[in-house]
């Protein structure tokens, strides 16, 4: 169950062996926890995969 900003951050890679992506992140079990109760918990650990949005920042 992955939040929708998920689906485009650079820690997430695909996993042959769960056949899905997997966050590279190592969560402890009470961020883990917070991820998947509360709907607007925000992960720190979120990398945007839009290059865009880092050129923005520098202009």
């Amino acid at each position: 169950m992955a939040k929708s900003n998920c689906d485009m951050c650079n820690n997430m890679i695909y996993d042959e062996e769960y056949a899905d992506y997997v966050c590279t992140v190592n969560l402890d079990e009470d961020e883990i926890e917070r991820f998947y109760r509360d709907e607007h918990y925000v992960c720190p650990y979120y990398q945007s995969n839009n290059e865009y949005s880092i050129v923005k920042k520098q202009m």
